[in-house]
């Protein structure tokens, strides 16, 4: 009786759910949001929970599944309608960099640190800084990178140019800290980086966000007052 009863439970929660996400959309698999990404989670605990807690009946899974499913497609619905609502559900992107310059303001104000941001980069094969003219921090958390017109990608055998050798950017110094270790791999000094700093008119390590040593394109510096 009680596999004939969980087999029931089970049918019916899942024409539900099958029926919530092909009413309210596909964002709410690809969780867009962070409305998305909250709404996915709680559908699938009120549904496991319904289905295996037995003192929970077929009427209260039916029920719960269509309030909550009614919520998520109101929501939708007033997404769709009104933008100002819109914007307050599904959120704005934040510009991380902005003409090459990162948005100092804009990392602390999205709780992210230099490293973070450094971190989402490589993950979109964006490996230094120098590269990126806009990068923006999506709804969802993912970013979305503008390159520089030099670094846009581009097939070398399209003009008959010869291969170079691929060098990984180093950072040297971040939030006014030089990393050492990393300047003695490379076998730099003190004097060296005082000097590189000096031709930007830098005269003190805390006065650096971040410096990044690319082999074969120099030091990339940005101050903190930029």
């Amino acid at each position: 009786m009680k596999i004939m009863y969980l087999t029931i439970e089970l049918i019916i929660g899942f024409i539900f759910l099958f029926l919530i996400v092909k009413f309210v959309g596909k964002k709410i698999i690809n969780q867009i949001t962070p409305f998305t990404f909250i709404a996915a989670i709680v559908l699938g605990e009120l549904l496991g929970n319904a289905v295996y807690d037995h003192k929970i009946g077929v009427f209260y899974i039916v029920y719960s599944m269509i309030i909550w499913g009614g919520l998520l497609f109101s929501v939708e619905y007033l997404s769709q309608k009104f933008l100002a609502f819109r914007g307050v559900v599904e959120g704005e992107p934040s510009a991380l960099i902005k003409n090459g310059i990162v948005d100092r303001e804009s990392l602390k104000k999205n709780r992210m640190n230099i490293n973070q941001l450094q971190s989402l980069l490589r993950q979109s094969e964006t490996f230094s800084i120098r590269e990126v003219a806009y990068c923006y921090l999506e709804a969802n958390g993912s970013i979305s990178i503008l390159k520089k017109s030099k670094y846009q990608k581009t097939a070398q055998e399209d003009f008959n140019m010869p291969s170079k050798a691929v060098y990984v950017p180093v950072t040297l110094i971040r939030d006014g800290e030089v990393l050492w270790d990393e300047m003695i791999d490379l076998g730099f000094n003190e004097s060296w980086l005082k000097s590189q700093l000096n031709t930007q008119n830098i005269t003190d390590y805390r006065d650096v966000f971040i410096a990044e040593w690319l082999q074969g394109d120099g030091l990339f510096i940005q101050s903190i007052k930029n």
